[in-house]
């Protein structure tokens, strides 16, 4: 699973990149604050993700972890979230899949630990678009939630998020064979996740096409581009 990522563009990057998505009367409004570049994103910590709002799309701050399902969480006095979905006819997530609850993630690069044969253990390994770390987005969940996510913060409700994974393409595959993250990297699919039925939204839930991605870091914890 994808458990860091990292976010090093400007907050003006990610309002403009949103812009040719915007319809007649739509506006994207920045509620981050002053963000700074996030080379070393980790379960729950807070990230940028672009939502739906009563007054427009808004640019805003969410913790990294889906709420857990009740199932994993007996015997337990805490949910530290599920960072990754990739079942998502299961009952707890088909909850969150209505253009309400969606949202998108954006990254620069994201790590997976190192599963070829002689590889370190727990050796990150950094994928991106390009060199450059050109803006993209994961396919995103979002809620608002309560709960205790550490005991000595107690009981809060916050806004979550977590993103879809699928198979891993090509580039993917050697260093971790199970999955990869949902990453829409077409300006026309980010605005199917957002807006288009379900039905039709879930269809983007599959590996990027091979050759899109690189290998831009390996064995670092940050990767600051």
């Amino acid at each position: 699973m994808c458990n860091l990522y990292s976010q090093t563009k400007s907050q003006d990057a990610m309002r403009h990149v949103f812009d040719d998505l915007l319809e007649d009367g739509e506006r994207l409004i920045d509620e981050t604050g002053n963000l700074p570049a996030l080379s070393g994103i980790w379960p729950d910590y807070p990230a940028p993700i672009i939502r739906s709002g009563a007054d427009g799309w808004r640019l805003c701050m969410a913790r990294w972890g889906m709420p857990t399902p009740p199932k994993y969480l007996e015997g337990k006095k805490t949910d530290k979230g599920v960072t990754n979905i990739r079942n998502v006819a299961s009952p707890h997530w088909r909850r969150w899949l209505g253009v309400e609850h969606r949202c998108l993630v954006p990254f620069t690069s994201f790590s997976e630990l190192d599963q070829r044969r002689g590889a370190p253990r727990n050796s990150p390994v950094w994928f991106a678009l390009g060199e450059e770390r050109p803006l993209a987005f994961f396919a995103g969940l979002r809620t608002e939630w309560t709960s205790v996510r550490k005991l000595k913060e107690g009981e809060v409700t916050t806004e979550l998020f977590g993103f879809l994974t699928c198979p891993p393409n090509a580039e993917v595959a050697p260093v971790h064979p199970k999955a990869m993250p949902v990453i829409l990297a077409k300006p026309e699919d980010w605005r199917i996740w957002l807006t288009a039925p379900s039905e039709i939204a879930l269809t983007l839930q599959r590996p990027l096409s091979d050759g899109m991605l690189g290998i831009v870091a390996e064995g670092v914890r940050e990767d600051g581009g």
